[in-house]
């Protein structure tokens, strides 16, 4: 069941099912609030870092999906069959437009089953961009995880390149680590827009080995991302995985990619599902950008399982249809 008894601005929309919480806020940005397990003990552990409720930047809050494109555009814009399309920065501090227009606006949210909530959105040019698309947000919680998806329609008369991505925080312990199959890495200036690719990794960098969540900056995409990831909080005994269920019929390594941001300080750090790297826009055959016609969608499905630290069941691949909501 959802309340909405939150006070501020920006109500935070709950739903509680299978020992978790899930936390939404529609009318900021479409993005999430919160997404906790509960123990034994009743005591709730995050999973993404919680949104404080107050601040408006969604930079703070635990998750938002990038939407009709992620990360960085430059050269003020781009262009698509013969015809260059303007863009505007659109985050203070920020000389590119980063992440789409989704996240800048307010989301309506539904609620079609017991243990799901959706939250959706039209957009047509919204400040001037060339984007026409309806996009919905899918979230159920199931028994040991969050199925979560992004859907786009393209709206508009033309075809236009479109892409997908969502951008949680997690938070970060002195052990904790991230790993991936992954087969190289954009390394970028101090833009950071991507100058070279190349399949020799930074120190720390390699997702097939493992990396810290401490380090040096990383903000960079990685390519031939396999599809699935695993987060270990050894202090936590706890790991989270992603596993993404298209992979095979959306194209395996050679169509999906992954983005980590690691900020040298701070209390969380990003891994991002992303359908194209950053500037792709710019990049010899625009990689991972899908151009849709007219009523043609794109969607990115992921699936995050969590669970003692070493146990297979946190990286299962399937819902569990038997589960039932409770308040």
């Amino acid at each position: 069941m959802t309340d909405t008894s939150d006070p501020t601005l920006h109500p935070i929309a709950w739903l509680h099912h299978a020992d978790q919480h899930l936390g939404l806020v529609p009318s900021l940005g479409g993005s999430v609030a919160a997404w906790q397990i509960e123990g034994p003990d009743g005591r709730r552990t995050d999973l993404w870092r919680s949104w404080d409720g107050r601040t408006a930047d969604l930079y703070r809050t635990a998750s938002f999906a990038m939407v009709p494109w992620s990360n960085r555009i430059s050269g003020g814009g781009f262009s698509h069959a013969g015809t260059f399309h303007p863009m505007q920065p659109n985050r203070a501090g920020e000389p590119y437009p980063i992440h789409g227009d989704g996240w800048l606006q307010p989301w309506t949210l539904s609620q079609p089953a017991p243990d799901t909530l959706e939250m959706a959105l039209r957009s047509d040019r919204f400040q001037g961009n060339p984007y026409h698309y309806e996009c919905v947000q899918h979230f159920r919680l199931v028994p040991g995880g969050l199925d979560q998806s992004v859907r786009v329609r393209h709206l508009g008369p033309g075809p236009m390149p479109y892409g997908l991505g969502l951008h949680p925080w997690f938070p970060r312990t002195p052990g904790t680590c991230i790993s991936a199959p992954v087969q190289g890495v954009w390394l970028c200036g101090n833009d950071p827009l991507p100058t070279r690719h190349t399949d020799r990794f930074p120190e720390s960098w390699d997702l097939n080995a493992g990396i810290p969540a401490h380090g040096d900056l990383i903000d960079n995409a990685y390519t031939g991302w396999g599809g699935t990831a695993s987060i270990t909080w050894p202090e936590r005994g706890l790991q989270l995985t992603a596993h993404m269920p298209d992979f095979a019929q959306d194209g395996g390594a050679d169509r999906h990619f992954c983005l980590v941001y690691r900020a040298p300080q701070g209390p969380a750090f990003c891994f991002e599902p992303i359908t194209q790297p950053i500037d792709a826009f710019h990049q010899p055959g625009q990689p991972g950008l899908r151009t849709l016609e007219q009523g043609e969608t794109l969607s990115l499905r992921v699936q995050w399982r969590y669970g003692p630290l070493g146990d297979p069941g946190a990286v299962r691949n399937e819902s569990d249809p038997s589960s039932d909501a409770v308040a």
